[in-house]
């Protein structure tokens, strides 16, 4: 699977079933070159575009299965907060 491939694809958090977002970028390890976390970004201030306050870490052992259209994941969404 390619990094467009995932980008393409909706996160949905199965806690809650909301829809987190797409894939933005990739936490990757620099010694092993594994991916740690999928980095989804939150909603923009001004009309969801602009001016994000945060970004979702999602660690990769907390996603449950990735199918053809969605990326389930179970996570706790205040934990996966970072600013940015």
């Amino acid at each position: 699977m390619r990094f467009c491939d995932l980008t393409e694809k909706e996160v949905i958090n199965i806690c809650d079933c909301k829809c987190l977002g797409n894939v933005h970028d990739l936490d990757i390890d620099e010694c092993d070159g594994r991916i740690r976390a999928l980095i989804v970004p939150g909603p923009g201030k001004w009309f969801g575009c602009f001016c994000r306050e945060f970004e979702l870490f999602i660690p990769w052992c907390k996603i449950v299965r990735i199918g053809p259209d969605i990326i389930l994941v179970d996570i706790d969404e205040k934990e996966a907060k970072h600013k940015v």
